[in-house]
């Protein structure tokens, strides 16, 4: 099974965010764009795991505890590794340091039950294409600007959901496994 852990996103950022992408669609069709539908924020990517794993993955995600619910703010439009020769577009997350937090500590917990840990940075964001050829078009690169600055919303989240990633030709299909809350909301404090 192919796993991660990831943050999904909420219907009304979803669909602003769904509106950028037929734009951009409009503007280049070459460059692969993520269907709105699989939107996430990815905070581990776990890999391939043997299907008897999946329990002792789920036994240790609950365990995971914030202080308080997370607050995120999605906005801007950027390129890795650049819009020179950009092989992702991506939308930024403005988020706070307990965001960062909480990936490392899934890693650490995830890290004991022998699943490699990530040696990057958590940088948030929101893939939202990927490009064959490392260019941009003009046309896209007009639309792009008009973005630029634009925010696609924000939203509060207490839960961290495990994700089963099948590949198809069609493209990924995602599954989520289970839930797990890490922080109680305001009316549960």
């Amino acid at each position: 099974m192919r796993l991660f852990v990831a943050l999904s996103i909420p219907s009304e950022v979803r669909e602003n965010i769904a509106s950028l992408i037929r734009a951009l669609h409009r503007a280049d069709s070459k460059p692969r764009w993520v269907n709105p539908e699989n939107l996430h924020i990815t905070l581990k990517f776990i890999g391939e795991v043997a299907e008897q794993s999946v329990s002792s993955i789920c036994d240790a995600l609950p365990t995971i505890r914030a202080a308080q619910p997370l607050t995120l703010e999605f906005r801007n439009v950027d390129f890795f590794p650049n819009s020179r020769r950009p092989s992702v577009a991506w939308i930024g997350i403005e988020a706070p340091p307990a965001l960062a937090s909480l990936a490392s500590e899934i890693n650490r917990l995830l890290k004991a039950l022998g699943i490699q840990p990530e040696t990057k940075p958590l940088v948030p964001h929101l893939t939202i294409a990927r490009f064959k050829e490392n260019r941009l078009s003009s046309a896209l690169q007009a639309e792009i600007e008009k973005w630029r600055d634009h925010s696609f919303g924000h939203f509060t989240t207490t839960e961290i959901h495990l994700i089963e990633s099948r590949l198809k030709s069609s493209g990924a299909e995602y599954t989520t496994l289970r839930s797990f809350h890490f922080a109680k909301t305001e009316s549960e404090s």
